[in-house]
C-alpha cells in the first residue's frame, strides 16, 4: 500500500464514493441540496394521524413514497432503500443485489402503532389472556406471526441486506440521536482494521406515529409551535422551545482510498476522523460540565491528525432544544477556543427537523455535499439568536465559502456522542 493510501496513524484511508439521502425537502441529492440551501423548510402539519389533544401536531414526515399504510419499519426500510440505490448506483460498486462489504444500518427499535395493537388484541389466539400476555399469543399465531417478525429490531437490516447482497452478518445499531454517526463509524472502523475494503453505512428512521410524539412531549423536549410549521425548528435562537420530529433516511459507501482508486471510483470526500465518548449521567440530559462532549470532539481531531484551525465548517447537532444548544456551544468553545469564532456552524434540522436515527448519516452526506459545492447550508429561523450562544450560526442565508473540511456533530440521549471529520480528496 502506498504512503498516500494511509492516514497520519497507517491505517488505511477512508473514502467515499456514494452519497444517498431522503429527507422532508426531497428526495436525493439534487432537491436536497436545492432547498436546503435555499432555506427551505420540510415541517408541516402532521396528517398521517389525528393530532386533537397532542400539545406537538407537527413534524418533518415523509408522506409521498407511495406506501398506501403507514407501518414504521416498512416506512423505514422503504426510506433506506431509496437512500441506499442512489448511493451504490453512483457509487458503481459491485453489481445490483451484490455489494462487496457489510452493512451497518442505524435505526430506532420501531414498535407497532396504537391501531395495529387493536388488530393483534382482537385475534382469537389469545381468548382467555389479557393484556400484554393476549398480544404475545395473537400476534405469534396465523397471518400475525409475519407481521410480528417485521417489528423485530434486527428485521430492518435483514431485509436491507437481502436486497442489496452485502456480505456478512449485517449489523442493526441505535445509539440514539448519534446512531447515523455511529454506523460510519463503524464502517471507518472495519476498513480501517483490513476486514473489509468497501462498507454500506445507512442510517434511516420513519416512525413518527401518536406514541412517539406523546413521549417525547412528555419529555418537554418538542417544539409546541404548531402554528407556524416551517418555522418552529429554530436551533440557536432565542425563542426556541424543543426539537421537530422528522423522518428520512441517508447512505454513504464507505471504501479504502486503494480500493477505490483501483477501480476508478470517484472520490467524493474523505472521512478523516471519527471520535465517540458516552457518559451515564443521565437517561435523557448531558453531563453539566460538557466533558464527554468535549472529549469526543478532541478525539475527532486527534483521529483525524487535525488541529481546531484546519476545521473550515462545522454541522451542529443543532436541535433547537434549549439545552442542547447550550451544551453544544460550551463544548464547542471548550475544543476549538479562539479558533471556533472564524468557523461558522450550520444546522441543518432547522429546515429537515430531527431525524433521530438518521441524523447523523443524514448530515454527514450533507457535509460531504458542502465540500464539494463550496457552499454552506443556513440555519434558518434564527432572526434573533441566543446572545449566550457566540458562535457564527450561518443565520437564513447560504454563505459562499471553499471548504475544505467539516466536522459533523452528533449528540445523543443517554450521552452517546459521535463526532465525524470530513475533507476533501488529497492532492
Amino acid at each position: 500500500m502506498s504512503q498516500s493510501a494511509k492516514d497520519h496513524k497507517g491505517r488505511p484511508l477512508v473514502v467515499v464514493t456514494g452519497i444517498g439521502i431522503v429527507t422532508s425537502v426531497g428526495e436525493g441529492k439534487e432537491d436536497n441540496w436545492k432547498n436546503l440551501t435555499a432555506g427551505v423548510s420540510g415541517v408541516r402539519k402532521i396528517s398521517r394521524f389525528p393530532t386533537e389533544g397532542l400539545r406537538t401536531q407537527i413534524a418533518g414526515t415523509i408522506d409521498w413514497t407511495g406506501d398506501s399504510r403507514y407501518c414504521a419499519p416498512i416506512h423505514s426500510i422503504g426510506l433506506a432503500k431509496k437512500s441506499a440505490a442512489e448511493a451504490i448506483e453512483q457509487s458503481g460498486i459491485g453489481s445490483r443485489g451484490s455489494f462487496p462489504g457489510p452493512l451497518f444500518v442505524a435505526n430506532s427499535p420501531a414498535e407497532t402503532n396504537w391501531d395495529q395493537r387493536m388488530v393483534v388484541y382482537s385475534g382469537e389466539a389469545g381468548t382467555g389472556a389479557t393484556g400484554y400476555d393476549r398480544l404475545l399469543k395473537n400476534v405469534r399465531a396465523g397471518d400475525f406471526a409475519r407481521y410480528y417478525s417485521l417489528f423485530q429490531f434486527a428485521s430492518i437490516a435483514e431485509h436491507l441486506a437481502d436486497e442489496f447482497g452485502t456480505k456478512g452478518q449485517p449489523i442493526s445499531l441505535t445509539t440514539a440521536c448519534a446512531s447515523g454517526a455511529t454506523s460510519v463509524q463503524l464502517g471507518v472502523e472495519a476498513i480501517r482494521r483490513g476486514d473489509t475494503d468497501a462498507a454500506l453505512c445507512i442510517g434511516t428512521d420513519g416512525g413518527i406515529c401518536e406514541e412517539m410524539v406523546v413521549r417525547f412531549n412528555l419529555l418537554s423536549a418538542l417544539s409546541t409551535q404548531n402554528d407556524d410549521p416551517q418555522g418552529a425548528s429554530k436551533p440557536f435562537s432565542k425563542t426556541r422551545d424543543g426539537f421537530v420530529m422528522a423522518e428520512g433516511s441517508a447512505t454513504l459507501v464507505l471504501e479504502s482510498y486503494e480500493g477505490a482508486k483501483a477501480r476508478g471510483a470517484n472520490i467524493l470526500g474523505v472521512v478523516r476522523g471519527a471520535g465517540e465518548r458516552a457518559d451515564t449521567f443521565h437517561r435523557t440530559r448531558s453531563t453539566p460540565d460538557g466533558s464527554a462532549i468535549i472529549d469526543t470532539i478532541n478525539r475527532s481531531m486527534a483521529d483525524a491528525g487535525m488541529s481546531p484551525s484546519e476545521i473550515d465548517c462545522i454541522n451542529a447537532h443543532g436541535t433547537s432544544t434549549p439545552e442542547n444548544d447550550k451544551m453544544e456551544f460550551l463544548a464547542l468553545s471548550a475544543a476549538l477556543g479562539d479558533d471556533l469564532k472564524n468557523t461558522p456552524i450550520s444546522s441543518n434540522k432547522s429546515m429537515i427537523g430531527h431525524t433521530l436515527s438518521a441524523a447523523g448519516t443524514i448530515e454527514a452526506a450533507i457535509s460531504l455535499l458542502t465540500i464539494q459545492n463550496g457552499v454552506v447550508p443556513p440555519t434558518i429561523n434564527c432572526n434573533e439568536q441566543d446572545p449566550n450562544i457566540l458562535m457564527d450560526v450561518v443565520p437564513n442565508e447560504k454563505r459562499i465559502k471553499a471548504v475544505n473540511s467539516v466536522m459533523s456533530n452528533s449528540f445523543g440521549f443517554g450521552g452517546q456522542n459521535v463526532c465525524l471529520i470530513f475533507s476533501a480528496e488529497p492532492a
